[in-house]
């Protein structure tokens, strides 16, 4: 099937994509499997650069299969990762991925606004799910992942890399243990300049625009680093490019309120390049700069400590974590509710934005 086909086909029948239970729900993953099959639905840049390279470096698991509308893709995929004629799928015999033994977990990276259709179908083939972030285009699609995955009793985990990187999770540690004090604010911002024109990113149908997809970093960090959800947000929208971002965000600036008074300022943006955290404490102040890059974390107290754990490869940190948490029965690292708690941030960005003003989350 072709990419522009199998794509207006699916966003045509997202909403008949009621959850249903699976005859294949219940499905368990052998204990005495040592690695888990991952297929990646999608062969774009986040899995061709970065997902196919991070699963040959995992313990855990391995690239077991594919799904792409591309057959030079899927020829490609298949001579250079050893992937049997079995385990390679397309949009439209998908759903048969249910009967493969070889298939445990589905990793969904497409577009967002195929996150929620296809991690249904993934969940009610009885495989487990992994999907990328942003989780869903709304807080509905979201329960409606969530629902599905717990009918047919898998798992979902959301694609929140830096939640198993080591450095933010000693900021996150920060967050418990205080050592420089209350936190009194944070500021946050992920952006890096995009010079396409017709990409998927700029396409509002496909769930384009720089919140949905950067903006959820800064977004994330503001809640991991205070253990607080937001309770009203301030945003404002602009664009240098107007001929470009017509329909969706170029550059999103956003200020949460926290309980017990505690504020962000944050900014979001495919027009300028910004990729830098820093809490303010009552006694002292932490940050990472960059906070999310691919090529590692750095960052620095104000006590003059430094962050700057290394680790081989986040993406395989990532899925080992996940596919550990799979065999061993214990809950994700990033459930489906986190993805979820972000949306209905999002959400209330894009009310303010209309409103021109203060809303509540």
């Amino acid at each position: 099937m072709k990419r522009r086909h199998f794509i207006g086909q699916t966003l045509a029948g997202v909403s008949g994509l009621i959850i249903s239970q699976s005859a294949f729900a219940g499905i368990l993953i052998p204990q005495k499997k040592e690695r888990l099959g991952v297929a990646l639905v999608g062969l774009g840049y986040y899995s061709t650069d970065l997902l196919a390279p991070a699963l040959q470096l995992t313990q855990r698991c391995y690239l077991a299969g594919i799904v792409t509308g591309t057959p030079a893709k899927a020829e490609k995929w298949k001579q250079q990762f050893n992937i049997p004629d079995k385990n390679i799928y397309n949009y439209d015999n998908f759903d048969s991925i249910a009967n493969n033994p070889d298939i445990d977990v589905i990793y969904i990276v497409l577009p967002p606004a195929l996150h929620a259709a296809y991690s249904i179908r993934a969940a009610n083939a009885g495989k487990h799910v992994w999907c990328e972030k942003p989780m869903a285009m709304t807080v509905a699609e979201c329960k409606s992942m969530i629902d599905a995955c717990n009918k047919n009793k898998v798992k979902l985990s959301i694609g929140y890399r830096m939640h198993h990187e080591p450095n933010t999770q000693k900021i996150i540690q920060y967050r418990k243990e205080l050592p420089f004090g209350k936190i009194t604010s944070v500021t946050a911002a992920a952006g890096y300049f995009d010079g396409r024109t017709d990409h998927w990113k700029q396409n509002k149908k496909l769930g384009g625009g720089s919140m949905y997809d950067m903006g959820v970093y800064p977004l994330n960090a503001t809640r991991y680093t205070t253990g607080l959800e937001p309770i009203a947000v301030t945003a404002r929208q602009s664009t240098t490019r107007p001929e470009i971002y017509k329909d969706v965000d170029e550059t999103m600036a956003f200020d949460l309120e926290f309980p017990g008074g505690v504020t962000a300022k944050c900014e979001t943006s495919f027009g300028k390049g910004m990729n830098d955290l820093r809490v303010t404490c009552k006694n002292g102040w932490y940050k990472l700069s960059p906070f999310q890059a691919y090529s590692g974390i750095n960052g620095e107290t104000s006590s003059g400590i430094k962050l700057n754990a290394t680790i081989p490869n986040q993406q395989a940190r990532q899925m080992d974590d996940d596919a550990l948490a799979i065999m061993q029965q214990k809950p994700m690292l990033v459930p489906g509710e986190e993805g979820l708690k972000d949306i209905r941030v999002v959400e209330a960005i894009y009310r303010s934005v209309a409103a021109n003003g203060r809303v509540a989350v």
